[in-house]
Order: C-alpha cells, then sequence, then structure tokens
C-alpha cells in the first residue's frame, strides 16, 4: 500500500521522518495525536493516482468478516479517493479545453461578425457580450447579407456614449482639468476647447490656467495661444489647488486647466488629482486618449488614472480622443472607452487650432473604425486580459455595460419609460416622501401629444389581489407607453373619465373593457372619438330588426379571416366574422366575432366579441389585435407584484409598487408583440442578460426587467455608498 505511518514523540520529529523518507512534496493525508506523541499518515505525491483503497468491510454478522478498519485509515482512504476524482475531474477539464481550442474556427454569421470584429481591432471580451444577443433570425441569412453588419454597427453605437451636442459641454459654467500621459495633446486640446468656448461666449468669461513647470517651453506655448485668442492666462504649481487662483479669476465662467502630463506608472499621478481636487472649487477631470497609442497603453492609462481619480473622490467619466490622424485603427480606443463607460467629447485629429477637432459622434466613430481592417491579425497583442483588473471584475463591468447598454436603448424606444424608471427611484426614498414625490411626477405624465390612445382595463380588483390594474397608455404608433395610469386616480364614471383625458392628454383612441353607458357613447360620438368595446356573448343587439345576443348572432357563422397575434405571451391566430348591427337606439354598429385557435393544432383557446361603431368600417380590426394583446399584461403585473413584494422591506408605498409591476409588464408585452429587427435584438439581449432563454418569452422578459431594475439601483446605491466613504 502507498500509505505510509510515521510516529513520533512530536510534530517535528515526524514530519523530520516523513521528509526523510517520501521527499518534500509528499502528501500529508492525516494526523493525530496519540498517547506516545504524534501519528502521521503520508505517501508520496506521485503514488496518488495509484493508490487503490481497501475493500469494503463485509457486515458483521458474516462469518468471514475481517477485523474492523482503523478510523484515522478510513478516513485517509476517503480523503485519497476524493482527490483521484478531483485530479481526474481536472484532467478531463483540460482534455476538453484542449479539444475545443483545436477545432476548427465555427463559421456563419456570428463567425464572420466576430472575425470583422477581430481584424478591426475589437476586444474578443467585447466581441463576446456583442454576438450574445445576435438575433436568431439573422443567424440564417447569406454571407452577402449586409443585414448582419448593420445590427453589428447598431450595437457598437448604442455602446458608444457620446456628447449629445457641443452647448451642453460649454454652457456648463465651471472648471475643466484636462489630464493624461505626456504627449497625448493637452496643451493643442486645451487651445481649441478655449477656441470653441471664445466663439460662442466671447472672451471675457474665460480664463486659461497651466500647471506643467517641468516641460521647456510649456508655458510659453499656451501663452502663445492664450495671446490669440485674447484671454488671460495663469500659471499654477502642480501642488497648488484651484483656490489659490480664485482671486484672480473673478468674473470668469469657464477656466480650462492644461495640466502636466505624467506616465499612468507615476506614483504622482494620484497626488496631482488630489491637489486639483483639494480647494472648494470642483474641478471636472476629462482623460485624453491617444489613438494611435498601444491598445495595452491605453487600457492601462484608464485604469491607473481612474483609480487616481477615485482616490481623490472624483469621478473621471469623460475623454478626448486625440492623435487620431496618427492611428491605423480606430476599434482599440473605442474598444477600451466601451468597456470602461466612458463618454467621449471630442475627436481630435490634427494640430490646427481649433479646426481639427470635432464633436464626437457614435456612427462616424464606429464607421470609421469597422473601415480599417488588418488582415491575420496576431492574437499575442491584443488585451485580452485587460491590466490590473481580475476576471471577475471584467464580467461584472461587462454586465454593466449590457445593463447600461439595454435600459438606454429602452429610454430611446419606448416612450414613459424615463418616468417608469423615476418611479423605481421612488422606491429608494423614506415612504413618507415617496407619495409627494409621486403625486409631483404624476402630474406632468403624459407630455403632451405623446399618447393616442388608452387600454382600459376592467373596473375590478384582480383575482386575489387588492388592487386594480391599471390603464395602459398607447404612443402615437399603437404601442404600449411604459408607465401606466392608476385606476383610482381617474374620475369617477365612463363619460368624466373619457373626457378628462381626452382633454388634457388629447387622447383620441379608446379600447374599452366593457361597453360604457349610453351618455358615454353618445359623447364619444358627439366628438368623433375612435372606439371599440369588448362586450359579453348575452349583450343583445338589433339584427335585421331582430334582437338577438351577439352569440345567438354568430352561431353559425364561418369564420374565413385570420390574423397572427401574440396573446398571453403565445403565437395564436384569430379568425373573425362581422355584421352589421344597431343598439337600442338605432346607432350603426359592427358587431364583431373572433376565435383564438392554437395555430398547429387549430384547437380553439378562448373566443371574444367586440362592437364598433359601423363608421370606422373593418380598419378597426388592428385596435382588436392590441386589445387582445393587452390580455395578459395584468397576469405579467401580478407576478411582477409579487416579486416586489417579496423584495420589499414594508417601505414601499402600494401606489409606487403597483406603477413598478404594471410597467415593467407594460415593457414586456411591448417587446413581446412587437416584430422589428429592434425588439428582437431588445429581446435577445433581456433574456440572455439573466439567462431566462427557456421560459416563456413574455414572462421571461418580465423577470429579466426586474432583475435589471433591481440592478440598476443596487449599483446606484453602491455608488452612492462609495461617495460617502463608508464602502
Amino acid at each position: 500500500m502507498s500509505v505510509r505511518r510515521f510516529v513520533g514523540a512530536n510534530s517535528r520529529d515526524v514530519m523530520r521522518q516523513v521528509r526523510e523518507t517520501l521527499g518534500e512534496d509528499a502528501l500529508i493525508v492525516a494526523n493525530r495525536r496519540t498517547e506516545g506523541g504524534v501519528e502521521i499518515l503520508a505517501m508520496a505525491d506521485e503514488a496518488i493516482d495509484h493508490f487503490e483503497p481497501s475493500p469494503e468491510p463485509t457486515p458483521p454478522e458474516s462469518p468471514a468478516s475481517p477485523p474492523a478498519q482503523d478510523p484515522m485509515q478510513a478516513m485517509s482512504e476517503r480523503l485519497l479517493r476524493e482527490m483521484q476524482d478531483m485530479r481526474a475531474l481536472l484532467a478531463t477539464n483540460q482534455s476538453a479545453n484542449a479539444a475545443v481550442s483545436r477545432q476548427v474556427t465555427p463559421t456563419g454569421t456570428a463567425a464572420r461578425l466576430r472575425q470583422l470584429l477581430w481584424n478591426v481591432g475589437f476586444s474578443s471580451e467585447l466581441a463576446d457580450e456583442l454576438l450574445v444577443g445576435l438575433p436568431e433570425p439573422l443567424t440564417a441569412l447569406s454571407g452577402d447579407s449586409e443585414a448582419p453588419l448593420q445590427w453589428l454597427r447598431q450595437q457598437l453605437m448604442e455602446r458608444l456614449c457620446v456628447l449629445s451636442d457641443e452647448p451642453s459641454f460649454f454652457d456648463q459654467t465651471g472648471i475643466v482639468a484636462l489630464v493624461g500621459p505626456t504627449g497625448v495633446g493637452k496643451t493643442t486640446t486645451t487651445a481649441k476647447l478655449a477656441a470653441r468656448f471664445v466663439m460662442r461666449h466671447g472672451t471675457r468669461p474665460v480664463a486659461l490656467v497651466t500647471t506643467d513647470s517641468f516641460r521647456i517651453g510649456a508655458h510659453e506655448q499656451l501663452r502663445i495661444y492664450a495671446r490669440l485668442l485674447d484671454t488671460p492666462m495663469y500659471a499654477l504649481d502642480a501642488e497648488q489647488p484651484i483656490d489659490d487662483l480664485l482671486g484672480r479669476l473673478q468674473g470668469k465662467q469657464w477656466v480650462i486647466i492644461d495640466t502636466v502630463g505624467m506616465s499612468q506608472r507615476d506614483q504622482r499621478v494620484i497626488e496631482q488629482i488630489a491637489h486639483l481636487q483639494g480647494g472648494r472649487s470642483r474641478v471636472r477631470l476629462v482623460l485624453l486618449l491617444n489613438a494611435a497609442s498601444q491598445p495595452e497603453t491605453l487600457e492601462e492609462v484608464v485604469l491607473r488614472y481612474r483609480q487616481a481619480a477615485r482616490a481623490a473622490g472624483a469621478e473621471l467619466d469623460d475623454c478626448i480622443i486625440t492623435k487620431q490622424d496618427e492611428a491605423g485603427r480606430l476599434a482599440p480606443v473605442l474598444d477600451i472607452v466601451m468597456r470602461h463607460g466612458m463618454r467621449v467629447l471630442f475627436g481630435s485629429y490634427g494640430q490646427q487650432v481649433p479646426e481639427d477637432m470635432a464633436i464626437a459622434s457614435a456612427d462616424t466613430l464606429v464607421d470609421q473604425a469597422l473601415k480599417t481592417a488588418t488582415p491575420n491579425r496576431e492574437r499575442v497583442h491584443h488585451v485580452d486580459a485587460p491590466m490590473g483588473m481580475p476576471r471577475w471584475s471584467r464580467d461584472v463591468l461587462g454586465q454593466g455595460r449590457r445593463l447600461s447598454s439595454l435600459l438606454a436603448r429602452l429610454r430611446q424606444r419606448i416612450a414613459g419609460f424615463s418616468e417608469l424608471e423615476a418611479i423605481w427611484d421612488l422606491a429608494s426614498l423614506p415612504s413618507r416622501v415617496q407619495e409627494e414625490r409621486l403625486n409631483a411626477l404624476l402630474a406632468g405624465y403624459p407630455a403632451a401629444n405623446t399618447t393616442l390612445g388608452m387600454a382600459w382595463s376592467a373596473r375590478r380588483n384582480e383575482r386575489g389581489c387588492d388592487w386594480a390594474m391599471p390603464d395602459i397608455g398607447l404612443d402615437t404608433d399603437g404601442a404600449w407607453l411604459a408607465l401606466p395610469w392608476l385606476q383610482h386616480r381617474h374620475a369617477a364614471g365612463w363619460q368624466p373619465r373619457l373626457a378628462a383625458l381626452t382633454e388634457s392628454s388629447g387622447v383620441a383612441v379608446h379600447l374599452l373593457p366593457r361597453l360604457p353607458e349610453s351618455d358615454a357613447l353618445a359623447w364619444l360620438e358627439a366628438e368623433h372619438l375612435t372606439w371599440i368595446s369588448q362586450v359579453a356573448p348575452s349583450h343583445r343587439v338589433f339584427f335585421h330588426h331582430e334582437r338577438q345576443s351577439i352569440r345567438q348572432l354568430f352561431s353559425d357563422s364561418v369564420l374565413t379571416h385570420q390574423v397572427g397575434v401574440r396573446f398571453r405571451g403565445q403565437p395564436v391566430q384569430l379568425w373573425t366574422a362581422y355584421a352589421e348591427v344597431k343598439d337600442a337606439t338605432g346607432y350603426a354598429l359592427l358587431a364583431w366575432y373572433g376565435e383564438i385557435r392554437d395555430p398547429e393544432s387549430a384547437k380553439l383557446v378562448t373566443r371574444r366579441y367586440w362592437l364598433t361603431p359601423a363608421r370606422l368600417g373593418t380598419e378597426v380590426l388592428s385596435l382588436l389585435l392590441t386589445q387582445l394583446q393587452s390580455d395578459g399584461l395584468s397576469t405579467l403585473t401580478r407576478r411582477a407584484w409579487q416579486q416586489l413584494k417579496e423584495a420589499d422591506s414594508g417601505d414601499l408605498n402600494a401606489e409606487v409598487r403597483l406603477l413598478m409591476a404594471s410597467g415593467v409588464a407594460a415593457v414586456a408585452g411591448h417587446l413581446d408583440v412587437a416584430d422589428d429587427e429592434g425588439a428582437q435584438t431588445l429581446r435577445g439581449d433581456l433574456l440572455s442578460l439573466s439567462g431566462t432563454s427557456r421560459r416563456r418569452r413574455d414572462t421571461g422578459m418580465l423577470d429579466a426587467l426586474v432583475y435589471a431594475f433591481m440592478a440598476r439601483d443596487a449599483i446606484r446605491q453602491m455608488g452612492s455608498v462609495s461617495r460617502e466613504g463608508v464602502a
């Protein structure tokens, strides 16, 4: 047997025996104290793979029962068996990884896009983030299709944060400091920015400051620019806070500081930024990135300078890309900017002041990056493992970037999404403040000319709940708004509430859960508004002067028209028939009958009946589909409500919770029924964000949205904790 037993008076004596017998790499299997001293079981490391455990003992009733095994021996054998299993598992994984690495590069759309990203200079880390959301319909397209490339271009643009407009930068008064390594172009960029400010606001409100006392001629170079711009220039020692100049900067609205260039590896970077932030005046920091630098250098610059900013209690989220004209490829610097979530303010591409600088444009930068492919690019030069950042940090950072991009695209696509985010923000406030802030927020919602219609919910509490489903607004394209309306905040009675909403928000389309009273119908017709109403099968109408239920009217109908629709998260077919009828007052209507069927088995799922004004004709079918699609929103809202209730500490206002729940339900429903390419991409990104691809699509997206909002709130909370010095 490979396991050896060693006994000695003390641990030192026993370990000496082990080393002399088995060598320095011996494995200690077990040890215990005995009456005579210390006992150790050990074996040579190379013997582990050849270890054969003792046979399992037979039960003591057995006539051939061997002596009971030493407990210590049994424990050592068990440990050795587990070690063998572990080594076997590691060997299997290594073999599998080696096999994967030997595989031929896969083909298809994803592989082509990955190769393109690689050739132009983007990292495989960013490529993984992008391509995980590649819509399935694009994967089957041929290699000459432009659709995948357009999708990739859009994804890159959405991840590249840029300055929205030039006035938002120059009209914000204060102090701006340009920081970065030596030779990145800070002095020239200082002059370019100052010139642009002078062109907008004149020379009087601006001043230039330099802290560069190390470089020969640095003061003189900036002084020449200042003289040309007719602006004052001041010199400040690197150790001085900006407050030392406040007396001389009276009346200056915009001050720009040209700092001394320092290598990112220079420990004085932290001291430099600390001095800039050490006074009473708030200094905005902008990092300059040389587009011609190696990716490894750029990565280190961003990491070190942002670390220095955090150490000084400051934020460094803005950058300017310089020397674009000297860069063979633009993708590496854009890759680093995207992965670190920085915002690009301007791009600089020459020495002329102020001509050779432009406000950053996402589409222009991405197009420029994609045009500079380098065939047969060597992987050894690639930044797959950013310096100074552990793998788990990069994974979380990547998740954060995906989350930020996702929320930005939802904000852009879905009307009312920003307001829904504001509702979620209320959850972090004290309960006594929530209602007051909620009232103020809802008072200005929705914005004028943003709401086309309203999908009204049934005026009753949901089954098993103490709340009624909010009403869902429709935007000008007929899609659901992200922030619904609470029922109890509407006026009482159908006619007053219809009139109030039409007057305040310009709502012209009403999807009603049941036929309202005659005065409300008369008002709708007098105002020439569009409406449809779901009715019970027992509702009676006049058909050819005969009064009968709407169910009887369609009892023998042959349904010939069908259209595909999403219903309660599933694809179904709606088969319809209609007939011209009149109500008791003689008003002309269209009565509709619909059967929702499974598209594969043709099995009947459910039936629906509607009434619509005859004057609108059959064009209202699209509105019937919209109302049918809203049928599953209450179920989604209940699901989100329960999740929020379980996560709530008891301080969440009931109205706020209901708006949070119904809002994410509306967003999930919006994306579930949309069939455009943008919606497909968002669905893929949502489902991959929280790994919910195996669930039903609408509930999977709902769970992912709740997760996204909670993750957003957690990140914000951690950010505020860090700024308070608690963490």
